[in-house]
């Protein structure tokens, strides 16, 4: 699935993934997920069609910022140059009204949301107490592009900052604090920051996919929508390849 966009003359040019990534070359793609079934959805997305998987290697890191970021840094150090493009992966909870059960929050920007510090006058992050940056780039292009053939496709799909928390969150209270303090806040898990710190300091473009299976706020398991997160990860495994190839 290709994305054409006009070029500076207006043209129809190169697909805004293939301009992006052209550097990639015969690299290969390591997507990252915290558990078995989110790694089994993306494996079934990326051999939908019966095919291998081609230059993908996906690894279930464990759960958190900690096991992800290890894991990630692991996987990268066994191979070193061998990846163009490392990818967090998984399913997690969407702030409502802004995306919807089993849709797709794909990051425009990855932050760990409760590094930082609280203080009488409220939470001050690490960037605030000059200890480093609680933020991580994404490659803007291709997240663009991906989320633009997930819509394509049918697929409820936004782009917009994911956060990385370490305690998920289960109040009313926590999620009104974590919205305001990051405007525009599609969703939330618990290993993006830890995988795309491990890319960033080898040198290697990260990107964030979240599926949705619940809204943040109180824990009502009862309300959450595993198996569609599930499925709506395996479809974005599909459409990734797609774009990618």
């Amino acid at each position: 699935m290709h994305i054409p966009f006009p070029d500076a003359a207006g043209q129809s040019g190169q697909t805004e993934a293939q301009s992006s990534f052209t550097h990639l070359g015969g690299a290969r793609v390591l997507i990252v997920t915290a558990v078995e079934a989110e790694k089994e959805a993306v494996l079934r997305g990326l051999t939908r069609t019966g095919e291998s998987c081609g230059r993908f290697d996906v690894l279930a890191a464990g759960v958190g910022p900690a096991a992800a970021a290890a894991s990630t840094a692991a996987a990268l150090a066994a191979a070193p140059g061998a990846y163009g493009l490392v990818i967090s992966a998984g399913i997690g909870g969407g702030f409502a009204g802004y995306i919807g059960l089993g849709g797709l929050a794909v990051a425009g920007e990855i932050i760990a949301a409760d590094l930082g510090a609280e203080t009488p006058d409220g939470f001050r992050t690490v960037d605030e107490l000059g200890f480093g940056s609680s933020r991580v780039q994404v490659e803007a292009s291709l997240a663009s592009a991906w989320t633009a053939a997930l819509q394509a496709a049918g697929l409820e799909a936004r782009l917009g900052p994911v956060l990385t928390v370490t305690t998920v969150t289960g109040t009313a209270a926590t999620a009104e604090e974590l919205a305001a303090r990051v405007p525009g806040a599609l969703a939330e898990a618990m290993e993006g920051y830890g995988v795309a710190i491990a890319a960033q300091q080898q040198g290697v473009p990260v990107l964030e996919l979240r599926a949705i299976s619940n809204a943040i706020g109180p824990r009502d398991r009862d309300a959450w929508r595993i198996g569609d997160a599930l499925k709506a990860l395996e479809a974005a495994g599909a459409v990734l390849k797609e774009v990618l190839s």
